[in-house]
């Protein structure tokens, strides 16, 4: 049967905008950047707090290559709830709409972000420290696993067709945005002597969540319904579950938008978390190699605004392809640049990563996921490809990376040499896909 809409509450919405320069237009991207950047400020906190200073808080009784493990256990834990999420959020999404789900998760967000921020350390209540850590954490990966896909859908379904690659890139560009923010507000802190750093300072970036969050639901709330989802609303007719619809009907689609979407995560996981802990460790200045992982998330969102805006006129596939080209080409040299050491290196690295190969992906990547399916299981869809792809590409590669660099003795081949597989396994995924950039996303059958 029909999903209504709960009693009492009225879908406002607007025809599709012939135009991205219209005033609610404008609030709509914003608050599809807003949202994905707050979401992704607080993910990427957990992260880098991962990789420089949770084994000391929360595993200091324990080995530091221990702690350090332990610590990129419960990040990858936090990739694990992603998709769950994305189950979640989306059936609701799918189901009552695409807004006051996007309000939920940014609150959900929020609120567990500061959590962590106000958490005592393992010296004062024990194992339920980091047992509490797991349990945020969890409940941080629902909530931006519900996160994305919607903040890219009410951008993308309001968009006139042929700007629907560059409208559904601001949630896209809204994530290194936010990984910027995080890296920069963190770095700050780093710069306080270590045991104050260690003992307060890097729960101030956590605790600042909560402004954040304030400012996004101003702009979100004020933000209509997508008028796809409403047309829809207005069709009497039997609806299943979404989730149960994307796997028996768009298994293929399923797939294969999970292994396209795999080649922009494993470089994100690899250069951004796993790569900083390993110059860190080989002597880098940790607020200095801060500083660079913030250049290089800027690249990222110069290169999403050019790659979503080139996709629709040339197509989503092309230039992805083109971006898992450069990622397989570049796999051995980025190797040999975190191996010398220095910090230009590093910064190189992570320009030709976060720029030019995960940028180039990850541009067209939210169209490319949308078109993949129909109005009524579009969240659900594209959240499950976008959250499970990057679960599987940057949820365990720190772990995976550490064990492959400890078995080759401590050389990088071995990570180049699985990285260029992703990525030729990825660019055959994208190749099988039909291109979407045409669709007419009002037609129920694609």
């Amino acid at each position: 049967m029909k999903s209504p809409t709960p009693a009492g509450q009225e879908i406002s919405t607007e025809a599709i905008s012939t135009s991205l320069n219209t005033t609610m237009m404008r609030r709509i991207l914003a608050s599809s950047f807003l949202g994905s950047m707050i979401e992704f400020y607080d993910f990427i906190l957990f992260a880098t707090a991962s990789s420089i200073v949770f084994s000391q808080v929360f595993f200091v009784d324990l080995d530091p290559s221990l702690g350090l493990f332990l610590s990129f256990t419960i990040l990858a834990v936090g990739y694990v709830a992603r998709p769950l999420g994305g189950v979640v959020f989306g059936h609701f999404g799918d189901r009552i709409g695409r807004k006051g789900v996007l309000v939920m998760s940014m609150m959900i967000m929020g609120g567990t972000t500061v959590a962590i921020g106000l958490l005592p350390p393992t010296a004062v209540i024990g194992i339920a420290a980091p047992v509490l850590l797991t349990v945020f954490r969890v409940v941080q990966g629902i909530a931006v696993g519900g996160e994305w896909g919607g903040a890219m859908l009410i951008a993308l379904e309001h968009a006139p067709k042929e700007r629907r690659g560059f409208a559904a890139s601001f949630a896209n560009m809204g994530g290194p945005a936010g990984a910027i923010l995080a890296t920069i507000v963190m770095s700050v802190f780093t710069m306080l002597p270590d045991d104050q750093f260690i003992g307060w300072g890097w729960r101030i970036p956590f605790l600042l969540s909560a402004v954040l969050v304030l400012i996004g639901l101003v702009v979100r709330l004020k933000v209509h319904e997508s008028p796809l989802f409403a047309k829809l609303e207005d069709k009497a007719e039997e609806r299943k579950i979404p989730l149960l619809e994307v796997v028996t009907k768009y298994p293929k689609n399923l797939a294969l938008g999970i292994l396209a979407g795999m080649s922009s995560y494993t470089v994100q996981g690899l250069m951004t978390v796993w790569a900083v802990s390993y110059v860190i460790d080989d002597g880098l200045d940790s607020t200095h190699v801060l500083w660079v992982k913030a250049l290089g998330a800027a690249s990222t969102v110069i290169v999403v605004w050019f790659a979503a805006r080139l996709s629709d006129r040339i197509g989503r596939r092309p230039i992805m392809i083109v971006g898992m080209l450069i990622g397989a080409l570049v796999a051995f040299p980025v190797m040999l640049l975190l191996d010398l050491g220095m910090l230009w290196a590093f910064a190189l690295a992570l320009i030709l990563t976060q720029g030019f190969v995960q940028g180039t992906i990850f541009g067209p990547f939210g169209a490319f996921c949308a078109e993949l399916f129909p109005t009524r299981i579009r969240y659900t869809g594209s959240s499950l490809v976008y959250q499970t792809s990057s679960t599987l590409g940057a949820g365990f590669t720190p772990m995976i990376a550490s064990a492959l660099a400890a078995f080759a003795g401590g050389s990088l081949w071995l990570i180049a040499a699985v990285w260029i597989a992703v990525y030729l396994l990825a660019g055959l995924a994208t190749l099988l896909v039909k291109e979407g950039r045409d669709a007419d996303l009002e037609s129920e059958m694609r």
